[in-house]
């Protein structure tokens, strides 16, 4: 049997490193003696990441166009023939089957110098609204997974999959889990848990609120999960202690969704699909401040089927307090919107990814 290669590429938030490892990790569950490359920004997190799950990564000389005028804005041609002509060697040396990219800079020059040396290419686009670089490599990628409808405006049609995003396959069922969760975060089980999610980096507008927050939650009898993004954990720490645990980042991600009764999420698209699966009462607070606004088109996007509730950044000092009041005191609500959450899920889409580019290769 053929040995294959795949090299995958995606980075710069969680967001599009993590669906690249649950792609990974089901394509080696699949081929055991294939062979895998990541490829990444030299200065992102995923050069951390991606060696902790496991895999190779190299680093390309890359990053964003800023919206302003900035020093980095200048270097950008230069860095991107540098990544082009890098990828190029990467390519020419390990000679993949098939190049997968989850978005983020480092995989436009990669998938495009791929595309053009006839190699098979596949992008999974998280968002509702594709961020600029998969809108780029659209035009010569074999194919494109999607995780919502209606994206033939950005996308050909023909090349279009609706699959869903890739999440870690240990989210699957924390149902049962829910014992052991409030063992490991020693939780008093007699008390509402409330699971504070920031995204890998953190958001500031969500950390002061809870900041702000925090003695009226303790008051209703709630214990707080608290993460709050290494950005931000030297400010935050001295609130650890009693019904309070802070952390800069949380490595066992099914065991705290299997702990928490309500969850305050940013609505990147990992973190929405992610909820989707795990099914519980959901409190949106999307960042204004991504491309396109695309976390309130995904928060929205649930709202509208009735699956969580969403709260803007310049609602929060007026709204919160009602409305997380409201929703604790409502088992009803609670239970509603972990049936409609559910719906929407789906568990199959890092199966389904693998089966298209195997496809490819076979």
């Amino acid at each position: 049997m053929k040995q294959y290669k795949f090299i995958l590429s995606g980075g710069g938030t969680g967001g599009h490193i993590y669906p690249a490892i649950a792609i990974a990790n089901e394509l080696k569950s699949r081929f055991p003696d294939a062979e895998f490359l990541f490829v990444g920004a030299q200065d992102k997190m995923e050069m951390q990441k991606v060696p902790q799950a496991g895999y190779k990564i190299k680093g390309l000389w890359i990053s964003g166009i800023q919206r302003r005028l900035t020093f980095d804005n200048s270097l950008f041609p230069l860095k991107l023939l540098a990544s082009l002509l890098k990828s190029r060697t990467i390519i020419r040396e390990f000679k993949p089957d098939v190049v997968i990219g989850t978005g983020g800079f480092a995989s436009g020059p990669l998938l495009q110098v791929a595309a053009i040396a006839g190699i098979p290419t596949v992008i999974q686009e998280q968002n509702s609204y594709p961020g600029i670089t998969n809108k780029w490599l659209s035009k010569k990628a074999n194919k494109i997974c999607v995780a919502y409808e209606n994206l033939e405006r950005f996308f050909p049609k023909n090349k279009m999959i609706l699959t869903g995003n890739p999440v870690r396959q240990d989210l699957i069922d924390i149902q049962s889990k829910r014992a052991e969760a409030i063992q490991f975060f020693n939780l008093d089980s007699n008390k509402k848990t409330l699971l504070v999610l920031g995204g890998s980096l953190g958001a500031r507008r969500v950390n002061q609120l809870i900041e702000k927050e925090l003695k009226n939650l303790l008051s209703q009898n709630v214990q707080v999960i608290w993460q709050c993004g290494k950005l931000y954990f030297e400010d935050y720490k001295k609130y650890n202690e009693g019904d309070v645990q802070v952390m800069a980042f949380i490595e066992k991600m099914d065991l705290v969704y299997a702990a928490a009764d309500i969850v305050i999420s940013r609505a990147g698209a990992s973190s929405v699909s992610e909820l989707c699966i795990v099914g519980k009462p959901v409190i949106f607070i999307p960042s204004p401040n991504v491309a396109e606004d695309h976390q309130t088109k995904n928060a929205q996007a649930i709202v509208d089927r009735k699956g969580a509730i969403m709260l803007k950044e310049s609602e929060l000092d007026s709204q919160f307090g009602l409305v997380f009041e409201a929703l604790l005191k409502d088992q009803g609500k609670q239970n509603q919107l972990c049936e409609n959450i559910e719906q929407l899920a789906k568990p199959e889409a890092t199966k389904q990814i693998v089966d298209e580019i195997v496809k490819l290769i076979k």
